[in-house]
């Protein structure tokens, strides 16, 4: 894992810590091709330097977004964005996590996703990626 990842991660709480570092693990096992860095200051994964799966620290816990997800149809993650077709989970303890499901959600990741790379180019309209 790369140390600015591992650097975010350790400034969290124990179990926050525990939390991230077994999200990241699974997504870096699943998604093995992506990039993934420090972005608007949390873990983002990339494919073809599409923002695709990220984790951050919120108030209800740490919160697993994936920026397509609505289309996902699961009904795990259930916190909507308004504006966008992003899709979140919020985790309070590492036990919640179940890894097939989320192996099913990277798996979904790779081929559901949103054009969010070139948002600013069309103003803000999103096209589905084939």
């Amino acid at each position: 894992m790369k140390k600015e990842i591992i650097t975010y991660n350790q400034n969290l709480e124990s179990e926050e810590q525990k939390i991230c570092d077994t999200l990241a693990a699974v997504i870096n096992e699943t998604l093995s091709e992506a990039e993934y860095k420090i972005w608007h200051a949390h873990p983002v994964w990339f494919l073809n330097e599409n923002p695709i799966v990220g984790y951050s620290k919120q108030k209800a816990g740490i919160r697993l977004m994936f920026w397509s997800g609505k289309d996902f149809e699961e009904k795990d993650l259930n916190v909507h964005g308004a504006k966008f077709k992003d899709a979140s989970i919020f985790f309070t303890h590492v036990d919640e996590i179940n890894s097939t499901d989320l192996k099913r959600w990277l798996q979904k990741s790779r081929e559901i996703q949103w054009d969010y790379k070139n948002i600013v180019k069309r103003k803000g309209v999103l096209e589905r990626l084939k």
